[in-house]
Order: structure tokens, then C-alpha cells, then sequence
């Protein structure tokens, strides 16, 4: 869940860098704070230092890939600063003094703190870090009965609020730290809870989640849906999302004969816009849950009549004219990309830094697949399985293209890393215009087109299992 989580949360950081914005200092905490550091193997040469609902700036880099930034009106809380197509989180108080480093190649793995500041956020890292360990355990116990699961999941809670008191006995710490990091604990906990009927009963058989144990899900009650805190914290966020997904489950069966649960159904997604509009209050939070739910939704449906209507069900409840307005480009952008539409005019460079129209390696059926370092077991197992599927299908180009920003050759420089070839491999010329002609805002999108540049899938996925047989579907067509 950790690689979601950051894929999700790279969504969020991509939408916020299309508006900045200046905050009030009347309305400031007070206080002032220093950031700095130095990025090694950089992707480009500037950095941008953000909170939940806007861009507080870009930062540029100086010859030695360092810089020292000021913030000198400061409204605490958890920062987001990104680089390069990845990005973590900062616990930012007053008069702070905290510098970092990290290289690019190992990202989060190579991130360090120091100066004022430094104990809590290296703190915090390690607790994401170990997050990852922490989620394959849990999915191993998620094949355990209910009461079994609790026990190992509460082990694992235990020892995680057994360290947060040591830390706590042996440093000075902020409430507002104490506040995160136990919710870093409790969300955690409450997240595995939710994911677990995923795992144990499987989609096929949700119907079952009423019979899990009665307490099973008593913290419910104590659920902040509205905490302008944690707003930007990856356990709280992710956990109402799937906290969000199984109340509208529960609630799309109380009024549908379905035996099977289906994600995609209409009928769920209004479920879910629903109970996210009755259950919070705070516009941050409910206008990106709204958001983020009914834009997956458009991305996956080909069917025009649905999207139309979940996305009034979405215009009447969401306050937020910017996602508004970008839904409705959206829509209008994937009518023009139904199959059987010429694909788009996109320009893209290659290995050898040469600058083409993409329709001109369309000379057979071709399949165009996307990937970002800021999704490294992405791009590796994609780039696995099309190397899998060009053996199998010699009827089909495959052509990946990177959605990256910043320095032209990192992408070339990532793919041989990995000993990946990078023939048949391009780059955007311009990426922001290309991401938004093909509606890509999930990295995992893959098109089909043509020899006549005409495209016959829209929207595919290369791990599903149908994937396969749309590609036999098409050369016995």
C-alpha cells in the first residue's frame, strides 16, 4: 500500500501545482522557519515546497544541487516538498531549523534530517519506511479468521505505541508531533481493518462484510472524518479512502440484488459520493475524496450515459470550482479519445534527443504504455511484462513513453539502470499539454492504436488478466 499510497498522493501534488497561492499573514500561525538541503543525482534543478491546498513555492537549486529557504510566515503542520516526479512530507513548526539530504536514486530510503526539527521528521520516516514491512505482514494475516487478524494486528499496534513512548520519554516534543504520530499509529491500525475484508472475503464476496464480528469496527465511532491536522498524512487520507469505499459497499447491497460486487457499477460510485458528502464537513477534505473517486471512475467507464450522471451527482455537492472545471475538460477530453477517433497530434523525442509525431511508428497495431520514476516497482514490472508480451504478440508495437519533467536524459539514464533497452522508449516534448490531450491521470492508463493511427482500445490495463485477450480480440478481429 505504500507505492499507492504515494501514486495517490503524486495525483494530489500534481493537481496542486497548477495554482499557487499566498497566504494572508494576518491569518498565520506566527513564526518563521529555515529549510535546506542538498539533492543528490537531481532531475532537474528546482524543487517545490507545498501544503494541502496550494504551492507555497519553487525553490531553485544552485550549482552544487543545495539551496536555503525561509519561510517567514508559517502555518504549521505537515509541508510537502517534490522533486523530480517524487515527493515526502515535513513537519514544519516554528523555528525550525532543518536541513536534508537525499539521492534521487533511492529516494526516501536515502532521505536524513538535521538541524532543529530533525528528531521528530526522522522520526516520522522511519515509521514510513517501515510501513512497508509492516503491509506484507498484515496481508499475510488478512488470510487469517476475523479474531485471529486482531491479534496479530494488535501486536503489531503495541509495539508501534511502545516505541512512540520511548521517543517521547527521551525527547522534548511538540503536541502537535504527539498528535501525528499517534495518528500515525491509530489510522495505520484502522486502515488494515478496512483493507481486510479486501484481502479475506475478496471482491467477489463482499457481500459478507455484515458478517464480520460485531465490534470488529467499533473505532468507528471515534473517527475524525474533518482533521484539518492530518488533512495531508498519508495513513488518515488513504484510510478514509477505504474506509469510504466499504460504508458505500455496505450501503450499495442494503438496496441492490448484486451478488457480486463491482467497483465500477453507478449505482456504488453515487453510494460513495454520498456518504462522503454527509460525512464531512471540512471542503479540503471532501472536494479531493469527491474528486479522486469520481475521476477514477471517468478514467475506467466507456459508458458516456454513466459518467454523465455520476458527474452530477458530483457538481452538487463538491464546493471546489477548480475541480469542477477540470472535470468537465476531462470529459470532454475522453469522448474525443473513444475507439475508432484518430489519435492524437503528440510530439515526443527519443533516445537520440530526435523530435517526432508518435502517429509515426504506428506501422501495426501498437501498444503505448506510460511510466514515471516517481513509480519505480511500476515502471520495473511494466517494463517486465511488455518485454513478456512482445515475445508472445510480434503482431504489436510497444512503445513506452515517460511522463516525467525535468532534465531531458534522466528517463534514458533510469531505463539502463534497470538494463531496460531503450529502443522504442520516448519522452513528451511537452508533457503538462500531452497529460491532459489523453486524459492521463493514472500511470497504469494503456492505449491501443492502429496502423491507421485510429485507436481500438482507449483505456487498458497490461496486469489484467483481460488485457491479453483484448490483444486477441484485436488480431482476429
Amino acid at each position: 500500500m505504500k507505492g499507492f499510497m504515494k501514486q495517490y498522493y503524486l495525483v494530489l501534488l500534481t493537481l496542486l501545482t497548477l495554482v499557487a497561492c499566498k497566504k494572508d499573514a494576518a491569518h498565520d500561525e506566527g513564526g518563521y522557519v529555515f529549510i535546506g538541503g542538498e539533492i543528490i543525482n537531481p532531475g532537474n534543478n528546482y524543487l517545490v515546497l507545498s501544503n494541502f491546498n496550494c504551492v507555497l513555492d519553487t525553490i531553485t537549486l544552485d550549482e552544487n544541487n543545495r539551496f536555503l529557504y525561509k519561510i517567514e510566515h508559517l502555518e504549521p503542520g505537515l509541508h510537502s516538498f517534490a522533486h523530480g516526479g517524487e515527493f515526502q512530507l515535513v513537519l514544519l513548526e516554528p523555528n525550525d531549523s532543518i536541513m536534508f539530504r537525499l539521492n534521487t536514486i533511492d529516494f526516501d530510503e536515502s532521505l536524513v534530517f538535521t538541524g532543529k526539527g530533525a528528531k521528530k521528521n526522522n522520526y516520522l520516516m522511519n515509521v514510513f519506511l517501515e510501513t512497508e514491512i509492516e503491509e506484507k505482514k498484515v496481508f499475510r494475516f488478512s488470510r487469517l479468521a476475523p479474531e485471529k487478524f486482531e491479534v496479530a494486528i494488535d501486536s503489531i499496534r503495541t509495539a508501534k505505541t511502545k516505541k512512540l513512548k520511548a521517543f517521547e520519554s527521551e525527547h522534548t516534543s511538540s503536541e502537535m508531533f504527539n498528535e501525528i504520530a499517534q495518528a500515525n499509529i491509530d489510522y495505520s491500525y484502522y486502515l488494515s481493518k478496512e483493507v481486510y475484508p479486501l484481502i479475506y472475503f475478496g471482491y467477489s464476496k463482499l457481500r459478507n462484510l455484515d458478517s464480520l464480528p460485531d465490534d470488529f469496527y467499533n473505532y468507528r465511532e471515534t473517527i475524525d472524518y474533518n482533521s484539518h491536522l492530518l488533512k495531508d498524512y498519508f495513513p488518515y487520507y488513504t484510510f478514509l479512502r477505504y474506509h469510504f469505499n466499504n460504508l458505500a459497499t455496505l450501503k450499495h447491497f442494503e438496496h441492490s440484488d448484486d451478488t457480486h460486487f463491482d467497483r465500477n457499477s453507478l449505482c456504488y460510485n453515487l453510494d460513495r459520493i454520498s456518504m462522503i458528502d454527509s460525512l464531512t464537513t471540512n471542503n479540503d477534505i471532501k472536494n479531493m475524496l469527491l474528486y479522486q473517486n469520481v475521476i477514477r471512475y471517468v478514467n475506467a467507464s466507456s459508458n458516456v450515459e454513466s459518467c454523465d450522471m455520476l458527474v452530477k451527482s458530483f457538481l452538487s455537492v463538491s464546493t471546489d470550482d477548480k475541480n469542477k472545471k477540470r472535470l468537465a475538460q476531462l470529459t470532454n477530453t475522453l469522448k474525443t479519445l473513444k475507439t475508432g477517433n484518430n489519435f492524437p497530434d503528440i510530439n515526443v523525442v527519443d533516445h537520440n534527443d530526435s523530435e517526432l509525431q508518435i502517429r509515426s511508428v504506428f506501422n501495426k497495431f501498437t501498444v503505448i504504455y506510460f511510466w514515471t520514476y516517481a513509480r519505480k516497482g511500476h515502471y520495473i514490472e511494466s517494463h517486465n511484462k511488455i518485454s513478456e508480451l512482445r515475445v508472445k504478440y510480434p503482431e504489436f508495437n510497444f512503445v513506452g513513453i515517460n511522463i516525467n519533467t525535468g532534465e531531458p536524459k534522466h528517463w534514458e539514464k533510469t531505463l539502463k539502470e534497470y538494463n531496460f533497452s531503450v529502443t522504442d522508449e520516448y519522452q513528451f516534448v511537452n508533457i503538462h499539454d500531452a497529460k491532459n490531450v489523453l486524459a492521463l491521470h493514472a500511470v497504469n492508463k494503456v492505449m491501443v492504436v492502429d496502423k491507421n493511427n485510429k485507436i481500438a482500445i482507449s483505456n487498458a490495463d497490461i496486469f489484467n488478466m483481460k488485457f491479453e485477450e483484448q490483444l486477441l480480440g484485436l488480431i482476429n478481429r
